[in-house]
């Protein structure tokens, strides 16, 4: 992927070394001998959920009342420094791209943090994963997640880690959109397996809206190399419903799904990316998904 030396976006704040006064405690002791099996299981479903991920850790552990502090100056490797250029690089071409397709696009911003950090969907560590927060329409992540997407999801490369940002991007959209009000606003107006349906429908829809991204952006200025597209694939792969379900329990339960299938996942951002056309990518009407 040929990012170096395009512009980055000022869109952004810079977080990194600020943490929690009074101990930096997380959410109802989730460190915990067992809990720390919570948080993977966290980490890996919630990262890119279309509601709010922190209501996951406070349904895992209650909560508290939190301030922040900087703590000793942050110390970032030259890898995390090329990491935050990168995110920045990305960011920027969102916003060229959704403010070409969306003449009254209002730009979200993305806050770089490290280990926990606040936002006005509550209190958040990194086990959340990236997450959007439509209530102060921000973009969060701590970078050391790329190597969780890496690592623990098998799925490397730099148009995977772009993915990631689109993705939360593309559910700022539905926010300005107002989809996600409309969707938040069913959650106690039907069933628990037709909510989730929902959520897998918002989800498939953020997975196409950065398809479409990669789409006007590749045609705005070129940048993907051969492979590239098959790694952002093979992320929508990696976080699939029913992989992780079958990797982290053994078995697979579709009514719970909230994101989508592996193949739904990879089809829907393909399909943003093939058409170009937002039009195109209603889950919400779609005969099937």
């Amino acid at each position: 992927m040929q990012w170096r030396g395009r512009r980055q976006s000022e869109n952004v704040e810079d977080r990194r070394g600020m943490s929690p006064r009074g101990g930096g405690r997380l959410p109802g002791g989730l460190l915990t001998k067992g809990g720390l099996g919570t948080l993977v299981v966290i980490l890996i479903i919630s990262w890119l959920t279309g509601t709010n991920p922190l209501s996951l850790l406070q349904q895992a552990g209650g909560g508290g009342e939190y301030a922040l502090e900087k703590s000793a100056p942050y110390q970032a490797t030259a890898e995390e420094e090329e990491l935050a250029a990168f995110v920045k690089t990305v960011l920027a071409s969102t916003e060229d791209v959704w403010s070409q397709l969306k003449s009254d696009y209002r730009e979200p911003t993305l806050v770089l943090f490290s280990g926990q950090v606040e936002s006005a969907c509550g209190m958040a560590s990194s086990a959340s994963g990236p997450f959007y927060c439509p209530g102060d329409e921000k973009v969060y992540i701590d970078l050391v997640f790329y190597e969780e997407l890496k690592n623990k999801l098998n799925a490397p490369g730099d148009f995977a880690q772009a993915y990631v940002i689109a993705h939360e991007v593309g559910h700022h959209l539905q926010h300005l959109l107002g989809i996600t009000n409309k969707v938040h606003g069913m959650r106690n107006r039907v069933s628990e397996e037709e909510y989730n349906q929902l959520s897998v429908k918002l989800e498939l829809q953020a997975d196409f809206l950065a398809g479409v991204w990669a789409h006007h952006a590749q045609q705005m200025n070129p940048f993907l190399d051969p492979g590239d597209l098959e790694e952002a694939l093979n992320a929508a792969s990696a976080i699939g419903d029913d992989r992780l379900q079958k990797q982290f329990q053994g078995y697979v339960v579709p009514d719970s799904f909230t994101h989508g299938t592996s193949e739904q996942r990879m089809r829907w951002f393909k399909k943003g990316f093939d058409t170009g056309d937002p039009a195109q990518g209603d889950t919400f009407s779609a005969a099937s998904l």
